[in-house]
């Protein structure tokens, strides 16, 4: 177990270091103002390329903009089953392990989220209702990226039949890859924007991972 969790810690700090090389690189390599109002972006060229081949959608961007509520009700949901769980064992610490785990997570990728709308590293590539908004890193990539894989853990400690659990995983994996090909083709991110949203969750998603991997059982 310890060995397991030492690698997968490795694994989690690996990516969280990428994501601050790749976030460095934003700022520092090809900047140049071509975004909305002058605004500065990174990686430029590339940045500029993929934009003019994806074009802006905005009937898309609302679409994934509405559909960003799933995971904030499924989230909501996990919420109330921990308050119900508390309320019902009378103890914080009779919560199940893996629930309170995921409550710290959700803090954790809400502070991400507040973090980088406070100190925005780049601007969207349009203007929407006529203001300039951050756009580092995707915070709808985020919110998906981190709110449904770890569903998928959930379900698979919950659901006893395995025919219902493939199911999940499957509608699930769909509902992800739409959001965040959806927000990419919609023409509201750089593509830089998506690719650090998708390595910031994939580093909070192992971090979660690791730490509710770490339960273990009293002893009679």
């Amino acid at each position: 177990m310890k060995k397991k969790f030492r690698k997968n810690i490795y694994v989690t700090l690996a990516l969280f270091l990428l994501f601050v090389l790749w976030t460095l690189a934003i700022k520092f390599i090809d900047v140049q103002t071509i975004g909305p109002r002058g605004s500065a972006v990174g990686f430029a060229a590339l940045n500029g390329f993929i934009h003019n081949v994806t074009g802006v959608h905005m009937e898309l961007y609302i679409i994934t903009d509405w559909l960003g509520l799933v995971p904030v009700f499924i989230s909501f949901g996990f919420a109330v089953l921990g308050l119900v769980q508390l309320i019902k064992r009378r103890s914080f610490l009779k919560v199940d392990y893996n629930i309170l785990v995921l409550g710290g997570f959700y803090i954790l990728v809400m502070s991400a989220y507040i973090l980088f709308e406070m100190f925005a590293v780049n601007y969207r590539p349009v203007l929407i209702d006529g203001y300039l908004e951050a756009s580092y890193p995707s915070s709808t990539t985020l919110l998906v990226m981190c709110v449904m894989p770890t569903s998928i853990m959930q379900f698979n400690t919950r659901i006893k039949n395995e025919s219902v659990r493939n199911i999940i995983f499957v509608v699930i994996s769909v509902f992800t890859a739409f959001m965040v090909i959806g927000r990419f083709i919609s023409g509201v991110h750089w593509l830089t924007d998506i690719i650090g949203g998708i390595i910031l969750s994939a580093a909070l998603v192992m971090l979660y991972y690791s730490v509710s991997s770490l339960q273990i059982k009293n002893k009679k």
